[in-house]
């Protein structure tokens, strides 16, 4: 239907507003559906970490950034992506896509890193650390200088406080991810408040 004042459409369009959110979102579905048809070959191989990245396959290098993308079910994807679809849009408008996309892929890495130094005998995959780097990360945005909003120590004190709890409860090597992603986070978020690194002084993706 035409606006009979400016001749312009106000035809109803899907916009992708967050367009690495939405791009990693769906690259963990299309994913998931291949660990299905692979009988999780696809995650063994691929989409998980925690071999010793000096076994002379090149792939292992990837497999750093690329254990994200891998879930060990639907339950596990649904929970992670949830939340990502939830905090991720409000972080990408926040602080651009490029500083987003920048935060995913150094909890990716640095939780991987983890995994291979300490624990290469166990495989790890799923979007769990970048789960808690976004919450943390979130919790920060209402910073102002010379404040520290109560908000974000009650979410650091329970957020870190479960985790720890969990880990000694069940012996869970995976809690540490969730610890690892939130301080990569909650760093890297006071690094971009920091330097003021917001979307009016960053590029988006587009």
């Amino acid at each position: 239907m035409a606006d009979s004042k400016y001749g312009k459409s106000r035809r109803l369009h899907l916009g992708y507003n967050a367009p690495v959110v939405l791009t990693f979102v769906l690259l963990c579905v299309a994913i998931q559906f291949i660990s299905m048809l692979t009988g999780g070959e696809s995650n063994r191989n691929i989409f998980s970490v925690g071999r010793p990245v000096l076994s002379g396959n090149p792939l292992t290098w990837f497999r750093l950034f690329l254990h994200v993308l891998g879930h060990s079910g639907w339950d596990h994807l649904l929970s992670n992506m949830m939340f990502i679809l939830i905090l991720g849009p409000m972080i990408e408008e926040k602080y651009g896509s490029l500083n987003t996309l920048f935060v995913m892929l150094a909890t990716a890495l640095v939780t991987g890193l983890v995994y291979v130094l300490f624990f290469p005998d166990t495989l790890i995959l799923g979007a769990s650390g970048i789960v808690f780097a976004f919450i943390i990360l979130s919790s920060i945005t209402g910073f102002r200088e010379h404040s520290i909003p109560l908000t974000f120590l009650l979410v650091a004190a329970l957020y870190l406080g479960q985790q720890i709890y969990n880990a000694t409860q069940n012996n869970n090597v995976a809690e540490l991810a969730h610890i690892v992603g939130g301080v990569v986070g909650g760093s890297l978020g006071f690094v971009m408040k920091n330097n003021k690194m917001d979307r009016y002084h960053s590029s988006h993706i587009t």
